[in-house]
């Protein structure tokens, strides 16, 4: 589920985008193997030359999120393409993200979404950056950490 609501002001953006960490809606979830928990991950971004997301019959994701726990890809999301009125001067807005859980790591081999007394809690933070259109890159933005319940 992604929600991006921009502006049509004249700003001076640069043309590579940029991100920054708004919020979490909770500081917690319980870990799983499917969609049993989830928060909402809001994120502010500005372009200076409105070329975020893809149109409707365009499958390309351009939001990356790394699961810094392991350093691998989490998930990625395709943004909606924002109209072109009003981005020629760059735009900026919100992104909402659904965020499903996940399961929790241990040490030692043990198999992850297990639960195990010694090891209550996990940190999990996340790194994300985007793609426009033109192929620049944005910065990454390091979420801070919630606490994934492991029991």
């Amino acid at each position: 589920m992604v929600f991006v609501l921009s502006c049509a002001e004249k700003p001076d953006f640069s043309e590579t985008p940029t991100l920054s960490f708004q919020s979490f809606s909770k500081q917690s979830m319980l870990q799983g193997s499917t969609n049993e928990d989830n928060v909402t991950l809001t994120l502010y971004f500005t372009d200076g030359d409105g070329d975020i997301g893809y149109s409707i019959d365009e499958f390309q994701q351009n939001l990356f999120i790394t699961d810094n726990r392991t350093g691998d890809l989490f998930t990625g999301f395709k943004l909606p393409e924002i109209p072109i009125e009003g981005s020629k001067n760059g735009v900026s807005g919100t992104i909402e993200l659904l965020i499903f859980t996940t399961c929790c790591i241990y040490p030692d081999g043990i198999d992850p979404c297990e639960i195990v007394d010694e090891f209550p809690s996990n940190d999990l933070s996340f790194d994300i950056y985007m793609l426009d259109r033109a192929g620049h890159i944005s910065n990454t933005v390091t979420t801070p950490s919630i606490s994934l319940k492991c029991y």
